[in-house]
């Protein structure tokens, strides 16, 4: 693979396997600054598999990816961990916002775990949360508010630290339709006028037409569909 100029993100023969099964086999990946790709495949295929290594959550058997000049796969635990607080996130299928904490405190969370005072952090989550339009959510805790309305307070907690990648794991894979498109039209519009790179996992082709570019995984191989002739 030849690594596009200006590249943000970056992963080279990718090889991951858990005990007999493998789930990548040489998977490559690359994205822009303020690019979405959406990462499609069928269930089982290792999308999700690529998506947490290229996050550092998890290592790959082998292979490299970089991020920003840096060699991730490099990294120690707690340099990934500090590069996903502050540089990195993250929405996923269910939202996993705290049930204990209100609207605001939960898109205020990543913030107040790098150091901010909760005044400030609360300001700027409601600042995200007028733009996610649920700026009316924030008293309320999350089992008091739909789906729909989750999923966008989970979208403004992903954005609050103006990460420079966004990993979105099948974030509208328990909305309906309407409501998936909502999520949909107000992520992409958020992160690219931040000139935040989104890595999109979906099984959906009307959610990956939010992309930019799709990239398909199947058996643990990666093909981009920009480079196929």
């Amino acid at each position: 693979m030849t690594i596009p100029a200006g590249s943000l993100l970056t992963a080279q023969d990718l090889c991951k396997a858990y005990g007999p099964t493998t789930a990548l086999d040489g998977a490559e990946f690359s994205i822009h600054p303020g690019e979405v790709v959406a990462v499609m495949g069928p269930s089982g295929s290792g999308k999700s598999t690529l998506l947490h290594c290229l996050a550092g959550i998890v290592m790959p058997d082998s292979g490299s990816i970089t991020y920003n000049g840096r060699e991730v796969t490099a990294m120690g635990d707690a340099e990934r961990s500090a590069l996903r607080r502050s540089e990195f996130g993250f929405v996923f299928q269910f939202g996993q916002l705290v049930p204990e904490l209100t609207c605001v405190e939960n898109v205020a969370l990543p913030l107040r775990l790098n150091g901010s005072s909760r005044k400030e952090a609360e300001r700027t989550a409601l600042a995200w949360m007028e733009r996610l339009e649920v700026d009316d959510l924030r008293k309320k805790r999350p089992g008091e508010v739909s789906g729909g309305q989750g999923q966008r307070v989970a979208v403004a907690r992903s954005l609050v630290t103006n990460p420079r990648v966004v990993f979105a794991d099948e974030p509208t894979g328990a909305l309906d339709s309407f409501n998936g498109e909502r999520v949909m039209e107000l992520l992409t519009d958020a992160a690219r006028s931040a000139n935040a790179a989104v890595v999109l996992v979906t099984h959906e082709a009307r959610v990956a037409a939010y992309s930019d570019r799709e990239i398909v995984v199947r058996d643990g191989k990666s093909r981009d569909m920009e480079r196929v002739v």
